[in-house]
């Protein structure tokens, strides 16, 4: 799956870019109708300790899903907003399961 992954005002370093393109690869285990994917990494400037948005958009057929996390670490909000996906693709594929039936 092609991710494309924008940080907003740093330069997110390649390791981490890797680490959340083998996340969202995983996704094509749930649904594999996935167009594409944006990535936006952002920091808050904020004394808030938990000031790393991660912000994710997955383009399916028909319908886009969107999940923000707001973490400490940007690799946690990654594992929490794709863990969210992967409930929300499952559910989308057992909607269209259903409707074939």
């Amino acid at each position: 799956m092609k991710v494309n992954t924008q940080s907003v005002n740093f330069n997110a370093d390649q390791k981490l870019i890797n680490f959340i393109q083998k996340r969202m690869d995983k996704l094509d285990q749930f649904y594999d109708k996935v167009i594409k994917s944006d990535v936006f990494l952002k920091v808050e400037n904020t004394s808030n300790k938990e000031n790393k948005i991660f912000e994710a958009r997955v383009s399916v057929p028909g319908d886009s899903f969107v999940v923000k996390k707001q973490c400490k670490s940007f690799e946690e909000g990654a594992d929490m907003a794709i863990a969210s996906l992967e409930r929300q693709l499952k559910k989308r594929k057992d909607k269209l399961r259903a409707h074939l039936h």
